[in-house]
């Protein structure tokens, strides 16, 4: 598959880049020759204003020619029954290419907006909430149109086919309940609860901390059997936060019981750091507790999900790659489900202010439980529901679903009772067939 264009730019390089791993085996090359072009053989792509003949044209909106960062003039309209942008006329209605960059590159997020209550990038300032595609994969249903209309022009053209893939993530924000926080907190604990009145939360502590009954957010050998019947390989996040303030809770790096959990599950897992919020603000910080997690994992740490998905487009990013982080899955809100970047794909992180390509690989969640029970209220019945329509979704477009639970949803806690079991019938009866 050759491609001809007007001129060559990062801006295209990195998107053709993305279709190509997408829908190809063999990279699709670029050229801004037409008498190359002419001269080609096999299936052709012409991303210019002039037709050329027996190609399949798709008539480029200008974004990425362009350079720099404005606001764009955005319309949406229905193709195939779903939104698209960039109108144009071509063999499909609207540069595919320029659309698909703006959403995965995050464009509209390093324009002016509103900031969240946290202090993030509000889900309602995004075109994918305002049109209402939030909560489907759009990028690979374009995707999966494009590839229908070029097989339409080039019948004999082959594609890659990937297969559904299920990532299951989790994030240990606060490793156990009651044990191993040291009597100072424990102390705090029994205070509070029984001046509030909570005699049963203040038996059920004295009871854990007697050995008498498991912690309530002990769900490890949960999992690991679940995880055994479902030949499913997860990615543990740790946060290892040193000092406990705001909403940076975990248990201390420096407790016995704590380092032994990350090491068992170093030994078994993948493990990535968690940072903390106050990380954010601190880059040393962050490459303090990576080496932490580093030394009590045994294990060099290059994944990361950021905690309570705070991070702003480019600085955390450029930080990561920085402190040697690969592989980032923050791509999401910590205010609604749905897909961010509007795609079930991972991708490497365009930095667009620097217009360049990264070796940032980014892997985007769809799920998590505390959006569907913190933000969306909903019970562990409906958030099942929920997950149901994304795996539907994106196992149409053959995509990557990644969730994020935590060990608390997963445990005994009777304030989360039945989301156990939601997601233990989500994975036995959806995922383990699909494995």
């Amino acid at each position: 598959m050759i491609l001809f264009c007007s001129h060559n730019t990062e801006r295209l390089r990195y998107t053709i880049g993305f279709c190509s791993n997408e829908l190809f085996d063999i990279p699709i090359t670029i050229t801004t020759d037409p008498v190359q072009f002419a001269a080609a053989s096999g299936p052709k792509i012409n991303y210019s204003d002039q037709p050329q003949d027996g190609a399949f044209h798709i008539r480029p909106a200008g974004l990425l020619f362009a350079t720099g960062i404005e606001s764009q003039n955005i319309s949406c309209f229905e193709h195939n029954r779903r939104k698209a942008f960039f109108a144009t006329n071509g063999d499909l209605p609207f540069d595919i290419l320029s659309a698909i960059f703006y959403l995965i590159s995050r464009y509209e997020e390093y324009l002016p907006h509103e900031k969240d209550s946290y202090g993030r990038y509000a889900h309602t300032n995004s075109l994918a909430w305002r049109e209402g595609f939030l909560d489907i994969p759009l990028v690979n249903y374009w995707l999966a149109d494009l590839r229908e209309a070029l097989t339409r022009k080039f019948p004999g053209l082959i594609f890659r086919y990937p297969a559904f893939k299920f990532v299951p993530t989790y994030d240990i924000d606060i490793a156990w309940s009651f044990l191993n926080k040291g009597w100072k907190r424990n102390a705090a604990g029994f205070l509070k609860a029984l001046a509030t009145g909570k005699f049963s939360q203040l038996r059920l502590r004295a009871e854990v901390l007697a050995g008498r009954k498991p912690d309530p957010f002990d769900a490890y050998e949960w999992l690991d059997s679940l995880h055994l019947y479902c030949r499913l390989k997860p990615y543990y996040f740790f946060l290892v936060a040193e000092h406990n303030r705001g909403v940076d809770r975990n248990i201390s790096p420096s407790a016995p019981a704590f380092q032994q959990l990350i090491h068992y599950h170093g030994a078994g897992y993948r493990l990535g750091i968690h940072p903390s919020w106050h990380s954010g603000d601190h880059p040393q910080l962050l490459r303090e507790e990576i080496e932490w997690l580093c030394t009590m994992a045994d294990q060099p740490i290059t994944r990361s999900r950021q905690h309570y998905i705070r991070f702003t487009l480019p600085g955390t990013f450029r930080r990561l790659l920085a402190a040697g982080i690969e592989q980032e899955f923050s791509m999401g809100y910590g205010s609604i489900n749905g897909f961010r970047a509007s795609v079930a794909s991972s991708f490497y992180w365009y930095d667009l202010e620097k217009e360049e390509a990264t070796s940032l690989r980014i892997f985007p969640f769809c799920f998590m439980d505390a959006n569907s029970y913190y933000e969306q209220g909903f019970t562990a019945a409906r958030a099942r529901q929920e997950l149901m329509h994304y795996y539907h979704h994106i196992r149409k477009v053959s995509g990557m679903m990644v969730t994020i639970w935590h060990n608390h949803f997963l445990g005994t806690d009777p304030q989360f009772a039945g989301w156990r079991e939601a997601y233990e019938v989500f994975l036995r009866e959806e995922i383990f067939w699909d494995h």
